[in-house]
Order: structure tokens, then sequence, then C-alpha cells
């Protein structure tokens, strides 16, 4: 590390050096980055691919599952309202036959 660091303050030779050598070795160090690379980012893409399958199967359960809990909620909600109004209807009855039977 103090090489480079003590080479490149000023010296140019050094900097040259530098350069022409990541010139020359550029065509086989780039062709050998990607052949490393390009499958490691095919298999990113396909777990990307599949992640976002599997959560998009996830979610369609949780949907489903969330509207039939609506639906359980709606259902009772009316039993509930029909048992009201059924013993409001019950109790006007009573309070109606106990007024005629006075």
């Amino acid at each position: 590390m103090a090489i480079l660091e003590d080479g490149l303050k000023g010296n140019i030779v050094t900097a040259l050096a530098i350069g022409i050598g990541a010139a020359v070795l550029a065509p086989v160090v780039i062709p050998l980055f990607a052949s490393v690379a390009k499958p490691l980012a095919k298999a990113a893409i396909k777990g990307g691919m599949q992640l976002y399958e599997s959560g998009k199967e996830t979610f369609a359960e949780v949907a489903e599952i969330t509207e039939d809990l609506i639906a359980e909620a709606k259902a009772e909600l009316a039993e509930s309202a029909t048992a009201a109004a059924a013993a409001a209807s019950a109790a006007a009855e009573h309070a109606q036959g106990e007024t005629a039977a006075s």
C-alpha cells in the first residue's frame, strides 16, 4: 500500500507504468472476469425471479384468507342484525300484548 501511496504522489513514470500495465492486462482480465461474473449474475436473476414468484403465491394466499375473513365477518354482522331485529320485533309484540291486555 505504501508503494502505491509513495509512487503516485507525483511520479509520472510510475503512473504511466501502471496505466500501460492495465492496458496490456485488460484484454486478458476482462474476459476472465466476465466468465465468472456472467454465471453469478444469471444465478442472482434466477433467484430474484423465484423469490418474486413465491411472493406472488404468498400474497395470493393472504388475499384469499383475508377475503374469507371479511365474508365471515359480514355474515356474522348480518346474523346479529337479524337477531336484533327479531328481538326488537318480539319485544314490540310483547309490549303491544301487554297494552291490549290492560
